[in-house]
């Protein structure tokens, strides 16, 4: 019984071996097919939904023009929450807890505002879409709303 265990796994080893030796060494300049899905995914985060969603050139061009806009306005925004993120890191560093009490206030209007301004453009860009359009984007909503682990309450 030992004697044929010890065969399976010599003979299972052996064949292992020999499938990646025939497959040769992964290319170093090839990123793997996972590696690749996750740079376009940051590469062009909308793009997948408006793939999803069979967005014509049209509506695509409104969702860039409208994006551009609400990067536009959140610029100084973000800049902002930059400053208070490098001032609060500073109080963190000298213990001053008078001060990060007062910075971690201020940052709470700012992502509010950051929170609208992104809600506004989504808002602009369903408006262009066709009730089709809408249906497909609202199942999708629900679902990555499962995803979550119903961590995000859904509107609607």
């Amino acid at each position: 019984m030992k004697n044929k265990l010890i065969r399976v796994a010599a003979f299972g080893a052996l064949a292992t071996g020999m499938i990646f030796a025939q497959s040769g060494p992964p290319d170093p300049a090839q990123p793997a097919p996972q590696q690749q899905r996750k740079a376009q995914r940051r590469a062009h985060p909308g793009h997948r939904m408006a793939n999803y969603l069979n967005m014509s050139a049209d509506q695509r061009a409104q969702a860039r023009q409208i994006l551009a806009g609400a990067k536009q306005e959140a610029a100084p925004l973000r800049l902002q929450m930059q400053q208070n993120r490098k001032a609060l890191a500073d109080a963190i560093k000298s213990g001053n807890d008078a001060q990060i009490d007062q910075i971690t206030k201020a940052e709470a209007p700012v992502k509010a505002q950051l929170a609208a301004i992104h809600a506004h453009a989504m808002e602009k860009i369903y408006a262009t879409l066709t009730p089709e359009q809408k249906a497909k984007a609202d199942h999708m909503r629900r679902f990555v709303g499962h995803a979550a682990g119903g961590r995000r309450k859904l509107a609607g």
